[in-house]
């Protein structure tokens, strides 16, 4: 699933491509605005962390959950 995060003051937006549920991101992004970790921490699907002071986030938008598309193919 893709995760694209906006943050204050930054020109372009992050793009993570991750293995979690859009639940499992949303309770992420509640749990970094409410203060109880102070910062947002994802994983994406290589194991790399991205990880973002959560009073400089701006948005956050959780693509939807789906299989990729290989080849080429008529729709």
């Amino acid at each position: 699933m893709e995760i694209k995060i906006g943050i204050q003051h930054a020109a372009r937006e992050l793009s993570v491509e991750s293995a979690l549920t859009p639940e499992e991101v949303a309770t992420a992004v509640s749990d970094a605005i409410s203060g109880k970790s102070g910062v947002l921490v994802l994983e994406d699907e290589k194991g790399r962390r991205v990880i973002v002071p959560a009073d400089r986030l701006a948005y956050v938008e959780i693509g939807e959950q789906g299989a990729r598309r290989v080849g080429f193919g008529a729709l």
